[in-house]
Formats: structure tokens, C-alpha cells, sequence
């Protein structure tokens, strides 16, 4: 069954990079629900990316997967160039694709740090830079960008990481009062723990203690904010904020 006319992003079209697992393919499947053509990035696993390709296609909605590693300018080009020949249009970006390699910091090699710092913040330069050629011209977008709690407070062990996120939040901010003439919105969305791949390793006693809520959130609780944010014409007024999913843990 095709996506209804009368769905919010019915004919819309949605980049998720990193859109193949975790809060990527939440989002993902949020935004199909919403009417969107989804389309899946992926850096390596095409497979997976696939998969939420053919989840898309049977909730009725269009989507494809594209690969391209964010942090590369010719990949990112290449990427916005195959989007706008298949659809013509690029009316939300999600920039969630992003790596961690945690370590302390008179243990982490320079290659370490820039290898987070060039997919978790130039990915976000990259891929929003490339995208606001088309919603400059046709004055409308939305552009949710992931950052992390750890971008706000720090964490121990993720120097890299924490640096990252912060730079995406200073980022946001500056680019959503470039854009708000043209009617773009900018917002960012800050998780705390959430149960995907990046958190399997980590000991929940050690964390559980710091949320109020007791628990890690899950990925379809992040992907509701940005389905909103993306979608909701209550979000229209919204740009340059910061929101945290992150069960209390961050209060100010």
C-alpha cells in the first residue's frame, strides 16, 4: 500500500546518514512512517542498509541506500548528486553517522582523534553545507543534527568523542540563525544512553546510576523527537535548539 497523500511528508524526501542500524535506522523507519522517501547512507555494510530499504518499501514509502563515507567531500557530492537526480528535491537531513574509539586521553593516537573529529563533526560540515545548496533554493528544510549528552558535560575516556559532539552543537546553533531567513530550521538532538551497538560494551551498573529513569533509552525513543522535529508543523518555529532523550541524566 502507498504512503497516504495526506501523510506529513508525503513526496517529501529524507537523508539519514549512518541510516543502516542503531538510531539511524530507527529514524529511518520513523520518517517512512511519515511518507518521506528514505534515503538509507551507509559507510560499509550494505546488507544492513538493505534490510531498512526493504522495510521502508513494505510500509508503503520509497527508499534507497547509498553509500558514502560523510567525512569525504567527493563521497558527500557524489551522494547529494545521486539523491537530487533520483528525486529532484532534499526537504530534511538527518545527520546521524558517527564512530567512537574510546580511550583515555594520554592513550589515544592522533589518529584516534581525528578520525572521530572528521566523521562526527566534517561529516556534519559536509553533508549540511552540500544539502543547503538545494533548501537555499527552495527556501524550506529541516536539518536535525545527533549530538550526545557527552557534548554538553564531557565523559572520561572520550576526549574525541565529547569534542565532536560539542563542536555539532555550536554548529547547529550558528548555522540555524544563517538559514532561519531562507525558513530552514536547524536543531539538534542530544541522546544519552541509548541500547545500539555503541553502548553493548558498557557495564550498565556503571552507567544506571547517573539516569534518573534507570534505564537506556532505546533508538525508536530518539527517532520520535526527530520524526517530530522533522515532521510536526508545531517544530516550524523551532531552530538552533538542543534537545536531550537521555532518561534525566543531563538537567540544568
Amino acid at each position: 500500500m502507498a504512503a497516504s497523500s495526506n501523510s506529513r511528508l508525503h513526496d517529501q524526501v529524507a537523508i539519514v546518514t549512518g541510516g543502516s542500524r542503531g538510531i539511524g535506522r530507527a529514524v529511518a523507519l520513523a520518517l517512512a512512517a511519515e511518507g518521506a522517501n528514505v534515503v538509507v547512507n551507509y559507510a560499509s555494510s550494505s546488507q544492513a542498509a538493505e534490510a531498512v530499504v526493504a522495510e521502508v518499501v513494505s510500509m508503503g514509502s520509497m527508499a534507497i541506500a547509498l553509500q558514502a563515507d560523510v567525512s569525504r567531500p567527493d563521497q558527500v557530492d557524489a551522494l547529494i548528486a545521486a539523491v537530487m537526480e533520483k528525486w529532484g528535491r532534499i526537504d530534511v537531513l538527518v545527520n546521524n553517522a558517527g564512530i567512537a574509539r574510546d580511550t583515555l586521553l594520554l592513550r589515544m593516537k592522533l589518529e584516534d582523534w581525528q578520525a572521530v573529529i572528521d566523521l562526527n563533526l566534517t561529516g556534519v560540515f559536509l553533508c549540511t553545507k552540500a544539502v543547503s545548496k538545494v533548501m537555499l533554493k527552495q527556501r524550506s528544510g529541516r536539518i536535525i543534527n545527533v549530538t550526545s549528552v557527552v557534548g554538553e558535560i564531557g565523559n572520561a575516556g572520550q576526549a574525541n568523542y565529547s569534542a565532536a559532539k560539542a563542536g555539532v552543537i555550536g554548529f547547529t546553533k550558528t548555522i540555524a540563525k544563517e538559514f532561519a531567513p531562507r525558513g530552514i530550521t536547524v536543531n539538534a538532538v542530544a541522546p544519552g544512553f541509548i541500547s545500539t551497538d555503541m553502548t553493548a560494551d558498557i557495564k550498565p551498573d556503571d552507567i544506571l546510576k547517573f539516569i534518573p529513569l534507570g534505564r537506556y533509552g532505546t533508538p525508536e525513543e530518539v527517532a520520535g523527537l526527530i520524526r517530530f522535529l522533522a515532521a510536526d508543523s508545531a517544530a516550524a518555529y523551532m531552530t538552533g535548539q538542543v534537545i536531550n532523550v537521555d532518561g534525566g541524566m543531563v538537567m540544568s
